[in-house]
Formats: C-alpha cells, sequence, structure tokens
C-alpha cells in the first residue's frame, strides 16, 4: 500500500510539483539546487522525509543508498550527499568529513570502522576524511582512517587503504596508489549561485553543526 502511495507521488511531474508546493517557503531547497551538482527532487523529499526513510539524516539520500551509524558523526560541505548516488553504502560509526563540491559515484563504500582481525565481535573505529572538489568514482571504497585530500579523484573500483593527504592526484588500483598528480593551478574551485549543506543553507549550518554534531 504505502509502496503504490509513494509510487504514484512521485510520478508527478516536476513542473505540476513546483506549482502546487515548492513555492512554500520550506521548499527553497528544491528550487534553489536544481543546478546543482545534486539537485534535490521531489522524489528524494517524498521518499525521505514522508515516508521516514533515512528521515533523520540532514542530507539527501538515494532510495537505494544505505546508511549506518550516527549521521551526528557525517560533515557534509557544500554540495556534498553521501549516499545521493545509488547503490552507495555509507557508514559512519566513526566520524566522517567530506568537504565541499565532492562527489559520489554510484555503488561507492565509505566505512570508518571495521571489525578486529582476533575477535570480529570488536570493531575497530577510526575517521574518514575527504577533502573539498575531489571525486569517487564508481565502486571504490574507502577504508577507516584514510584521509584524502582536495582534489583526489578516485578511478572507479579502487581500494584505498591508506592516505593521500596531499591531493591534487588521481589514485586508482586495489590497494589504491597514485596514477597521475594534478597541476593545482588547473583545477577550479567552482561555486554554486545557491549553496546548501544538504537541506541546509550554507550560511545556516554553522550553527546546525554546533548545536546537532559531532564534529
Amino acid at each position: 500500500m504505502l509502496k503504490s502511495i509513494y509510487d504514484i507521488m512521485c510520478r508527478i511531474p516536476t513542473s505540476i510539483f513546483y506549482r502546487l508546493i515548492v513555492r512554500l517557503p520550506f521548499f527553497h531547497f528544491i528550487k534553489n539546487t536544481q543546478s546543482t551538482q545534486t539537485p534535490i527532487t521531489h522524489k528524494y523529499w517524498i521518499h525521505q522525509k514522508v515516508f521516514r526513510n533515512n528521515s533523520n539524516l540532514y542530507w539527501p539520500i538515494h532510495r537505494t543508498s544505505t546508511f549506518s551509524g550516527d549521521w551526528k558523526n557525517v560533515y557534509c560541505g557544500i554540495e556534498t550527499c553521501p549516499g545521493y548516488s545509488p547503490g552507495n553504502y555509507i557508514q559512519a560509526i566513526g566520524k566522517l568529513y567530506i568537504g565541499d563540491y565532492t562527489q559520489i559515484a554510484p555503488n561507492v563504500g565509505i566505512i570508518t570502522g571495521n571489525h578486529d582481525i582476533y575477535d570480529n565481535s570488536k570493531h575497530i573505529i577510526s575517521e574518514v576524511k575527504i577533502g573539498s572538489y575531489c571525486w569517487v568514482g564508481m565502486g571504490a571504497i574507502i577504508l577507516p582512517g584514510v584521509v584524502l585530500g582536495d582534489f583526489t579523484v578516485v578511478a572507479a573500483g579502487a581500494i584505498v587503504t591508506k592516505s593521500f593527504k596531499e591531493g591534487y592526484c588521481v589514485i586508482g588500483g586495489n590497494p589504491a596508489k597514485k596514477i597521475k598528480d594534478l597541476n593545482p593551478e588547473q583545477c577550479v574551485r567552482q561555486r554554486s549561485k545557491y549553496e546548501y549543506n544538504g537541506y541546509i543553507r550554507a550560511g545556516e549550518f554553522e550553527e546546525f553543526r554546533k548545536k546537532n554534531l559531532n564534529l
């Protein structure tokens, strides 16, 4: 029954949804993010906030992605939404920090805790930090303790087991190794007209972070 209602609501054309609802002040994020890399559509909002799937998260997440852990351990930079692409697995047992304008492709896994090799009932918890303007390719996995600097490109299918703190590079393989250095002078730090940390206006995010997050 709920699935049928969800399917009907998601079939509402975007143009009609805008006319009926999006003009309301509450839905500013739908209107203002449409030209960004992570546009928040009414389908995302309906699945997450109406049907209560990952409803506690302050950023949009795809209905096929999985979030595990404490959302208060996650810092989402501007226009960065872990789990926005299909099939992501985002585990935030430990702290997860992702900088501004970083994009995550489908089927990516990011984990902040792993099982103890001698006692798999215990977790070894560590932070993961991913800088700004990074790109994590399809099927890549980022393991606990990894730090990636700004403008790190993670090739599709890479298994990232160690840090590349300096950034400005392309990494790939299993385990991931540096494939290419990037010229910092050629790296573009573009900015969107409207900036959001998930559903929250960027100008209001610092207050939200201090009040709610463990970061």
